[in-house]
């Protein structure tokens, strides 16, 4: 089963053992950033840091001339990834005899949306929400689709691993996070994550609502939320609070907009590429979840990328769906926390990768080489030797 780990830049340039260090995990691939959001990091062995701050969303190479004179464009990263970061570590790693693909975040970065406000997911209440750009605004899916094809496809790199291909709601560590305090459910999470910017808006009357009417009936859903009530959960849930025929077209809306900037993003990746690269999507099977891992239909994404890359921590249940499809030479990769100081397992990785392969996964992922303590980099090296 072939094993990769994610891994920073940062985590590799300036250490010269890092390279070895990974390779010698049992891993054949190294997937490393080539652009993602803001972080404050642990560099648990590096000879000069422990603590990596990545102040915002940044590529971690410098930009082409596509960007030139166009008013949404990447950020290139400050002292944390100076120069061709990712260009460095890409050498390093492939000098140890590693494949390296690209990892490349795109919905998710809050300097856009501080700096571009118009661009940000506006919820019912009209709050906007900085870290996730509307992927229905053609501004941003413009950017969102270039900046997939230019992050992907860096020099050397066999493959990607598009994260946030989709929409994305309230679930972000935003700071010092204070958002818990009302267990909103599955449900809940829909709701506040209903965008109500003006193009949204234009996109809910072309499936017969009314945007205004919509934004107060969802409102008049979350109150009971707000007051402790609990809702039911899954999309069950959504239709009790919000209504059936409400319910089907956001849903119908927001689908349709993730499906088609998935297949645009896919589309110039490839365009960009050389023969046999690889497109995986992190992705969940449920349409209607965002985040990091967007919910997609599994039988249409596989229809466009290559795979998938399914998260795994609350156990392998999300791999059925997409490998039910059945669709040969399809990549379904279970992605497994190795940082045990994360919630990650990294003892119980071989039952873990040997359960998920039964559910129909053909390779698997560790997050995250970079943040991992020793003790848990000896525990992923003697697991995958068991397996």
């Amino acid at each position: 089963m072939k094993a990769s780990t994610f891994v920073y830049p940062w985590d590799v340039n300036g250490d010269p053992e890092a390279p070895a260090r990974i390779a010698a995990l049992g891993v054949r691939q190294a997937t490393l950033a080539a652009a993602y959001h803001s972080t404050r990091a642990l560099t648990p062995r590096h000879p000069r840091h422990r603590i990596v701050t990545a102040e915002h969303a940044a590529v971690l190479y410098p930009t082409g001339d596509r960007w030139t004179g166009r008013e949404l464009r990447p950020y290139p990263a400050g002292d944390w990834a100076p120069g061709d970061a990712y260009g460095e570590a890409a050498a390093a790693l492939a000098d140890a005899g590693l494949e390296v693909h690209t990892w490349v975040v795109l919905a998710h970065n809050s300097r856009l949306g501080a700096e571009h406000p118009d661009t940000s997911v506006v919820n019912a209440y009209g709050d906007r929400y900085p870290w996730a750009p509307c992927i229905a605004q053609p501004a941003s899916r413009a950017y969102l689709v270039d900046l997939a094809a230019e992050a992907a496809v860096r020099p050397g790199a066999r493959g990607t691993e598009l994260e946030s291909l989709g929409w994305y709601g309230l679930q972000h560590l935003h700071a010092h996070d204070k958002t818990g305090g009302v267990p909103l459910g599955d449900a809940g999470m829909y709701l506040m994550a209903l965008c109500f910017c003006p193009t949204c808006k234009e996109g809910y009357g072309d499936q017969g609502l009314d945007a205004d009417r919509l934004a107060a009936a969802v409102r008049a859903a979350l109150e009971p939320l707000w007051q402790g009530t609990v809702a039911d959960e899954g999309w069950a849930g959504v239709e009790k609070l919000l209504g059936e025929s409400n319910a089907a077209a956001t849903r119908a809306w927001r689908d349709e907009t993730a499906r088609t900037l998935q297949e645009s993003a896919v589309r110039a990746v490839r365009a960009a590429a050389p023969d046999g690269f690889q497109i995986l999507l992190h992705a969940d099977p449920v349409t209607y979840h965002v985040g990091a891992n967007p919910g997609v239909d599994p039988e249409h994404i596989l229809s466009v990328a290559d795979g998938v890359v399914v998260p795994c921590a609350g156990g392998p249940g999300l791999l059925t769906p997409f490998a039910a499809q059945d669709r040969k030479g399809a990549v379904i990769a279970a992605n497994f926390g190795v940082v045990s100081g994360m919630g990650g397992s990294p003892g119980t990785l071989a039952s873990d990768a040997a359960r998920a392969r039964e559910l129909g996964a053909t390779e698997i992922r560790l997050y995250h080489a970079g943040l991992a303590s020793d003790g848990d980099l000896v525990a992923v090296r003697e697991e995958l030797a068991a397996l």
